[in-house]
């Protein structure tokens, strides 16, 4: 039988407001001994049936709610919502080989992320829950597609916080070495355990595809890691630079450059934040720009420093850009909100003295869906912005 935890009056209004995180602060009785990863009943003060979830013995969010209903959480649950995972990406991206399977909290599914590139699978369970099924869920995958691997990136720090080890490696299959993945047009090349992240962003998939649209004259993409948005921009703009500041990633974005013969595209090793600020000093020359740094606010203590760090990059962007040209700023950072950035290429734009119009407002791909009242499942943010 499962065990039971009674959370308090605000834990159970959070939990009928849609989240499904309760925090510890909000744990009014549990029993002693749990470890961490079990699957725990939650109650209200009355003794009221609120759900299921995922108990955490070290992190401040204390509670995972997996389901509402009183059902039990076995291998059939997992295999059903999964299942339901894998059908939406063959709704919005019907025969595409490389996408993210399961996306956490948004697919129903705390603390595992899944992305898939063609026959090699990678997954990460950042929650004692999920760690303890890593095995079970790996075999589901297994056989629910003609794999040669399932790998798991677990060295991320997040797993810290739960007590967890960083760990990476083969769980299934054989090793993966260097992979190649299509993007539209682009082939890119890939190590799902030498890379950052589960080896690419596929979060930004549509809007590289999208930003190409833009693209003309001469572009610059900011903070490229392996040339993912320059080469979008490649195949149709007169020149693209792309900046990365990690040798390794510059040398990848190199290599994709050269395997797509975009001899367009230059790849330049150097910090983004100097590249810009040298280029302001002279007169504009480009047609567009490309912002995709990474999360500068991990915390809300963060924020005012990613702020700075947001307007310094988002100012000398404007300032580089010639007359109708055209800004790409993202932020993938949670803690900075759509407001705030939209406020931050605002207020970049005013030390500019230029007028900045949004021609649009847009998120992640669409495999990494939003579950509405989870805020936290919408941290990409993108502005496409013009400067007449």
């Amino acid at each position: 039988m499962e065990p039971s935890v009674t959370v308090s009056r605000r834990g159970a209004e959070r939990l009928a407001h849609g989240h499904p995180w309760i925090y510890r602060g909000d744990v009014e009785r549990a029993p002693t001994g749990l470890e961490g990863g079990e699957v725990v009943v939650l109650k209200d003060g009355r003794g009221r049936f609120l759900g299921k979830a995922f108990w955490s013995a070290r992190s401040k969010i204390a509670l995972r709610v997996v389901t509402r209903e009183d059902v039990p959480i076995d291998e059939g649950f997992f295999a059903e919502r999964i299942a339901s995972a894998i059908a939406l990406r063959e709704k919005v991206f019907p025969d595409e080989p490389s996408v993210r399977l399961v996306h956490g909290e948004a697919d129903l599914l705390p603390g595992l992320v899944i992305d898939k590139y063609g026959d090699v699978v990678v997954m990460q369970t950042l929650i004692p829950a999920t760690e303890r099924r890593k095995q079970m869920v790996a075999d589901m995958l297994w056989n629910a597609f003609r794999l040669r691997c399932v790998v798991e990136r677990n060295d991320v720090k997040v797993r810290e916080l739960e007590g967890l080890p960083m760990v990476k490696g083969v769980v299934r299959g054989v090793e993966p070495g260097q992979l190649e993945y299509r993007e539209g047009g682009a082939r890119m090349r890939l190590d799902v355990l030498g890379g950052q992240k589960t080896g690419a962003f596929l979060d930004q998939r549509e809007n590289r595809l999208r930003a190409a649209e833009y693209a003309t004259g001469r572009c610059l993409d900011c903070f490229s890691y392996a040339g993912a948005f320059g080469l979008q921009l490649a195949r149709r703009a007169e020149r693209v630079t792309a900046i990365e500041m990690q040798g390794s990633a510059a040398a990848l974005a190199s290599e994709n450059a050269g395997l797509n013969q975009a001899s367009n595209m230059e790849v330049v090793e150097a910090n983004a934040f100097d590249y810009l600020r040298d280029a302001s000093e002279r007169e504009p020359e480009f047609d567009l720009v490309v912002l995709d740094p990474p999360a500068f606010a991990k915390n809300k203590a963060a924020i005012p420093a990613a702020r700075r760090g947001y307007k310094e990059i988002n100012l000398r962007a404007i300032q580089v850009l010639k007359p109708g040209g055209v800004l790409v700023s993202a932020s993938c950072s949670y803690h900075m909100s759509e407001e705030m950035l939209e406020e931050v290429i605002l207020d970049a734009s005013r030390d500019a003295g230029r007028p900045a119009q949004v021609i649009e407002r847009r998120g992640a791909s669409r495999d990494h869906p939003v579950l509405l009242g989870v805020p936290e499942t919408r941290y990409l943010k993108v502005f496409v912005v013009r400067l007449p």
